[in-house]
């Protein structure tokens, strides 16, 4: 697990003023209450994650972050797994959620424990503590949830969330079982308080109605006045959804997003997102983010941002080993050292997953080929060429590669040895361009 530095290591006065200067904050309850919560003895604080997918994805990741910067400044988290907020899903900007089955429900809870678990401390003096919200809300009728939580709610309150406001609003509207989400989230900090004096609620500021229900219903019936604290919404130079840009969530989970792409998505961030990725996503001082941007400013090239972005990263949420692994494949692929045998099939399967062709269907598929096809045919359907005269002219100036080795003969045909882990043939044109083929 990385090392995280703690804000007396990075010279910050306390850890509320390293977030703010990260950007981890866009909105808050009273900041003074925040401050004297936050630079006091040490409080529990939470964050809930529903299994409303088998994964987190990198929207996730930013509270996660928050809260091992929180836990490394000695504070005692809870993560919430919704094992019944999940059943029901919190309303979306449009239309409704699919209910998922309790089956279903319980095993996405079980791989979002494991995956939270990988980035906070389960050891030590203080440890993660894990709950799930189906403990006590199963355990409660429908009469005594309305007459002991839902008395509570004003109705003009819970319509003015932003949230509902829009979908009341829409052409799909909101189901009771959506509008009342925000009910049993405030049940959930209610219950926090009184089981574990929890003060302080995490989430992410398009979740900002659903945080404040709980802060109210504490007020209400304890009297007491809590704390919520929300983090922007992470959007890319372009002004999009960070991790959404090409209609994927960016999932924590390996068998959903290779370490290899996952590793490649960090490290193609422009220029112009480094400064505030290393802040948000990154545990790295605020000297050495300086640094890292100064050298991204004088020597883009170089890439040394984006570099160490990616491995901070990656290594925080796959470990150091499997991105190690990322980086010889990619030095591998384009013949900058590395093994291309040593490539285990899974981590080559995604690697080259972007150099499928048209399959003449619409879709796209590894062109296929064989064992004594001519190396200028499979550079032509991988793509790299637009014909077979003009492979054979480039294989005839040395610029054609069959795995990293340079092809000499214009007849030169593929051989069974070269179709790695027994599927796949890399041709590589020049030192960038690269076209792979599957053997049929």
């Amino acid at each position: 697990m990385a090392h995280v530095i703690d804000f007396t290591e990075a010279g910050f006065d306390s850890v509320l003023d390293e977030l703010e200067w990260r950007g981890l904050i866009s909105q808050s309850t009273d900041r003074d209450r925040l401050a004297e919560t936050l630079n006091g003895d040490p409080v529990v604080y939470y964050c809930g994650f529903d299994p409303t997918a088998p994964s987190l994805h990198i929207g996730n990741l930013v509270q996660l972050i928050i809260m091992r910067h929180l836990q490394a400044a000695g504070h005692h988290p809870i993560a919430l797994v919704g094992g019944a907020t999940g059943l029901i899903g919190d309303p979306r900007q449009s239309g409704e959620r699919t209910l998922n089955s309790k089956e279903i429900v319980a095993g996405w809870c079980d791989r979002l424990r494991g995956q939270i678990g990988g980035i906070l401390e389960q050891d030590g003096d203080n440890p993660v503590r894990f709950v799930s919200n189906y403990d006590w809300t199963a355990q409660m009728n429908v009469i005594d949830f309305l007459r002991d939580v839902g008395k509570n709610f004003r109705l003009g309150t819970m319509i003015s969330k932003d949230i509902v406001a829009r979908r009341l609003h829409s052409e799909e509207g909101i189901s009771f079982t959506e509008f009342s989400y925000q009910v049993l989230q405030g049940n959930d900090y209610l219950h926090l308080y009184d089981t574990y004096d929890c003060v302080l609620e995490l989430g992410g500021s398009d979740q900002w109605g659903n945080l404040t229900s709980g802060l109210d219903l504490i007020h209400k019936v304890r009297g007491v006045a809590v704390n919520v604290m929300a983090s922007p919404i992470i959007t890319d130079a372009t002004g999009k959804k960070f991790g959404k840009s090409e209609g994927n969530a960016m999932w924590l989970d390996p068998d959903m997003l290779s370490p290899y792409r996952f590793y490649q998505f960090w490290f193609n961030r422009p220029d112009a997102e480094m400064e505030n990725l290393l802040k948000v996503f990154t545990f790295l001082p605020k000297e050495r983010i300086e640094e890292l941007v100064r050298a991204s400013e004088e020597d883009p090239g170089a890439r040394e941002a984006q570099r160490t972005l990616a491995w901070e990263v990656t290594s925080l949420v796959h470990g150091e080993e499997a991105t190690r692994a990322a980086i010889e494949a990619s030095g591998a692929l384009f013949g900058r050292g590395g093994d291309l045998a040593s490539i285990d099939e899974a981590t080559l399967e995604s690697a080259l997953d972007g150099l499928k062709v048209e399959d003449g269907h619409g879709a796209k598929a590894f062109a296929a080929a064989a064992a004594g096809d001519r190396v200028s045919e499979a550079g032509v359907k991988a793509g790299l060429f637009k014909s077979i005269s003009e492979a054979r002219k480039t294989i005839k100036s040395g610029g054609v590669y069959v795995d990293n080795i340079r092809v000499e003969d214009e007849d030169a045909t593929l051989g069974e040895s070269d179709f790695l882990q027994g599927r796949f043939a890399i041709i590589r044109r020049g030192k960038k361009a690269l076209g792979v083929v599957e053997r049929a």
